[in-house]
């Protein structure tokens, strides 16, 4: 993969640590199947996920240690929304992407993660993970403030799928093992104008 992104590594002057991240990222999947706490998942996310954000903003020549740390914040949101709509693909290739610790202390147990329908235990871990995930969505709107047009369409582009689908789960009730919550263009196309439009005129939501 590696020796066929040569032109392009090359063209754009990019580092091998991302690509390399992310070949670790998928040689954590192998090792790894569960998480403890919410760091430790998002140490996972800074391999599986944030090596893509900052190679977005290198190839378009507006990274910086700041904006990456911004993006790296983008980047575990969208992972994180992954990791709530595919509850039931992933354990059944034996991986749980829900913090232990966050299971427990809202009294879930795994086998209530493979029941056909999401009980009130398991939608309390989603609502607390999904406002997680929001938050560091919202990361999008500092980090398109510092971003030229283009740039601040694609990094916001990003953050409105992620909402979008986050509310999909929402309206479903967090209902996510007997329905597919996934996001309607139009809220996508909602999120993403008014996120562009916090990141041009320095408002926040």
């Amino acid at each position: 993969m590696l020796v066929r992104l040569t032109p392009t590594i090359r063209q754009f002057d990019l580092p091998l640590d991302p690509f390399q991240r992310l070949i670790e990222a998928n040689r954590q999947d192998q090792a790894v199947r569960r998480y403890q706490t919410f760091d430790d998942l998002m140490g996972y996310c800074m391999l599986s996920a944030a090596p893509v954000g900052e190679l977005v903003l290198r190839i378009f020549e507006v990274s910086s240690p700041a904006r990456l740390a911004l993006s790296d914040e983008v980047c575990g949101g969208l992972q994180i929304v992954e990791h709530l709509q595919d509850v039931a693909e992933d354990l059944a290739r034996d991986r749980v992407y829900l913090p232990q610790n966050d299971l427990r202390a809202l009294g879930c147990s795994e086998a209530e993660l493979r029941a056909p329908w999401t009980s009130p235990a398991l939608r309390a871990v989603l609502r607390y993970e999904a406002g997680r995930a929001r938050r560091l969505l919202r990361s999008a709107v500092p980090l398109g403030r510092q971003l030229p047009l283009q740039p601040r369409i694609a990094v916001c582009g990003f953050a409105a799928g992620g909402l979008a689908a986050l509310d999909a789960i929402e309206e479903a009730g967090f209902e996510v093992l007997a329905r597919r919550c996934r996001p309607r263009p139009r809220r996508v196309a909602l999120h993403l104008s008014r996120t562009a439009l916090a990141a041009s005129t320095g408002r926040t939501r």
